[in-house]
């Protein structure tokens, strides 16, 4: 009786796991095979699910109708910056409330991640007219800052968990032997954090280097212009070149795409630690 049951369940599980990855895997799958079709391909009925010549013409027109070789370059600095900035404060703010006494620290850390409820749009302004009082516009550091704040709370919530699994002695042993506490956390606890620390950076780099709205208003210079902004300009006032868009965002996806591949296993494996010890 009980067989058939497990059975049966275990036939939902898969079919449930089928249709997230169907979901998720699906529109990445369709933007590849039209970014290997011709406009008249494309255009023609009945649909053409896999391309009849696929061809990369639409790879080399995508690199020459727009610096796309320079919207990734603007993408990899904003990302990375952004990425490295959040994880040294977020370290330092995870770390204050992981292991000082600090008065009310769970209302503090309730605080911190409800400051991620705002909507973006509702801090453009604000953020706008700060960058453009600091005489920030068009650079990097418009954007670095910005996604630096907006990463702060999820980084800090998943290395808090980390940190509070770590021993103390091992940090009182490091300050016996000379340490400061600064330096018991840069040389012991973030080493054995390692799962955390790379869970929180693939997070922050993730969100840095899929933004749109903050890289649009606050990077309007054409040298500026980060990938997400730039994919728009393929289009024309009455054209939308589907084959050549659809190649910049496979661009666009790779270095994602390859970052997750890489580190799959300590992406999965910090959120869920992460979830159980915090």
């Amino acid at each position: 009786m009980i067989a058939p049951l497990v059975t049966k369940g275990r036939g939902w599980v898969l079919l449930a796991a089928a249709i997230v990855v169907l979901n998720g895997f699906f529109p990445a799958l369709w933007i590849l095979l039209t970014s290997l079709k011709t406009e008249t391909e494309l255009a023609s009925k009945p649909i053409t699910y896999w391309p009849h010549q696929a061809t990369l013409a639409n790879y080399v027109q995508a690199f020459t109708d727009q610096p796309l070789l320079k919207y990734l370059a603007n993408s990899a600095v904003v990302a990375l910056g952004a990425t490295v900035v959040s994880l040294l404060v977020s370290a330092l703010a995870a770390y204050a409330i992981a292991r000082l006494n600090l008065a009310r620290r769970q209302l503090i850390l309730t605080c911190i991640v409800a400051s991620s409820i705002f909507p973006l749009v509702t801090l453009l302004v604000p953020i706008f007219e700060t960058m453009r009082a600091a005489g920030l516009l068009n650079t990097y550091t418009a954007l670095i800052l910005p996604y630096t704040v907006l990463n702060l709370p999820v980084c800090t919530l998943v290395l808090v968990g980390f940190f509070q699994s770590i021993p103390r002695d091992l940090e009182n042993a490091a300050m016996i032997d000379g340490c400061t506490r600064l330096g018991a956390l840069w040389r012991v606890v973030v080493p054995l954090a390692a799962p955390g620390v790379f869970t929180a950076g693939i997070l922050a780099f993730v969100n840095a280097w899929d933004e749109f709205l903050l890289a649009l208003s606050l990077n309007a210079s054409a040298s500026m212009r980060t990938l997400p902004v730039g994919i728009t300009l393929y289009q024309g006032e009455f054209t939308f070149p589907w084959p050549i868009i659809s190649a910049a965002l496979v661009v666009a996806i790779v270095p994602i795409a390859v970052l997750i591949a890489l580190f799959q296993e300590r992406v999965v494996g910090g959120l869920t630690q992460g979830g159980l010890k915090g």
